[in-house]
């Protein structure tokens, strides 16, 4: 035990002498999650708006009202012809483009009926299909208005009959985006910051030479093992610690659910992932063969891990693949405790495939660690 505190020891004191490493530490995580939970949304805003107005009427200018109304549309201008408004979405000047006909308030007058051309750029499929939803309920809300006007306005003696939906949102009361993504920028944080650290901590002593000078000493290959990842388990609870604290000060992002049962799961998590960056580094000879495999590993998995794309969406073999996914598991419990408030037995099955992964993961790194006497 003594022999495993005094690497324990050393191991913390070359961590803090390493210039290198302490902005990788104590700078990067802050940037990461201040920065990626702002900037990764997929909220479609101000998106630019323009219109031919081929009626010139009150009822066309009350449509475009709406539109302008609208937290998400930016109204840029009335075009007067379909080649100048083509040409400007060509140049990426629009985004939306509305295309009221003629004779549309003499139509829907006369015969409760008429359409409207709408042209989106559709470069970005995933933001063209928000902007047709958000067009038609502006659209519709305006068709609605329009209908009790009409209504009101005829000889008939008939009162429309509105329905009107009450939503409950769950979870998210406020339907902020941060509050979804910040849980998994935390995963991001500390499954990025102990894989890169661990796994350039060990081959950086084959760099200098004093991996030899180890493996001949008396110390045991459990010892030196749990020694030199140790310090860095820790480094990720305090990450974990670290992230927690700014998602509430600076996000306040609800936080339901028990943190001993975060910090117990993300206890074994860590596990996983320095098993991960040990194995790697047992196979590496430079920092950066390490960082360029840990790498190449840890953009595969977050990619399928959910946090930025449904699972649910991914085609079937990319489903099965994901149950192979660390980081799925850590996403969908941490969103699942923060968010929702889960128990213990509502995380059981992931926590049990994590335990299991972390036993693999460290007995393959330890089997494949060579160390001569």
């Amino acid at each position: 035990m003594k022999t495993i505190l005094y690497i324990i020891q050393k191991e913390f004191k070359q961590i803090f002498r390493n210039k290198g490493m302490l902005p990788i530490i104590f700078v990067l995580p802050l940037l990461q999650l201040v920065i990626l939970s702002n900037a990764a949304t997929f909220e479609v805003k101000n998106i630019k708006f323009g219109y031919i107005d081929n009626d010139h009427t009150s009822t066309s200018r009350a449509l475009i009202e709406k539109f302008n109304a609208s937290t998400y549309f930016n109204v840029l201008t009335d075009f007067p012809s379909e080649a100048l408004a083509s040409s400007a979405m060509l140049k990426g000047d629009v985004d939306v483009l509305l295309q009221i006909p003629h004779y549309f308030e003499r139509n829907l007058q006369k015969e409760k009926y008429n359409k409207l051309g709408v042209t989106l750029n559709a470069i970005d499929g995933a933001a063209a299909g928000v902007e047709n939803v958000y067009v038609t309920q502006v659209v519709q809300r305006f068709n609605q208005h329009l209908k009790i006007e009409l209504i009101q306005t005829s000889d008939q003696q008939i009162q429309p009959t509105i329905i009107e939906t009450i939503p409950l949102f769950w979870y998210n009361k406020t339907l902020n985006y941060k509050t979804f993504m910040v849980p998994g920028i935390l995963v991001l944080l500390v499954t990025m910051i102990t894989l890169f650290l661990s796994g350039m901590n060990v081959v950086r002593e084959k760099e200098i030479g004093t991996l030899e000078q180890i493996n001949v000493t008396p110390i045991k290959k459990s010892q030196f093992i749990i020694g030199k990842l140790f310090p860095f388990w820790v480094i990720g609870m305090g990450l974990l610690t670290v992230g927690l604290t700014l998602a509430k000060v600076i996000f306040n992002v609800p936080m339901i659910g028990s943190l001993p049962l975060m910090y117990l799961y993300t206890s074994i998590y860590i596990l996983v992932i320095l098993g991960i960056g040990l194995f790697i580094s047992n196979f590496t000879d430079t920092q950066q063969q390490a960082m360029f495999i840990a790498w190449f590993f840890t953009v595969i998995f977050i990619l399928m891990s959910g946090l930025f794309t449904p699972i649910e969406s991914m085609p079937k073999w990319a489903q099965v693949v994901t149950e192979f996914n660390p980081i799925k598991y850590f996403v969908e419990v941490m969103r699942m405790v923060m968010l929702k408030g889960s128990g213990f037995t509502d995380i059981f099955p992931q926590l049990m495939k994590t335990f299991f992964y972390a036993l693999i993961m460290n007995g393959l790194a330890v089997w494949s660690y060579k160390k001569t006497n």
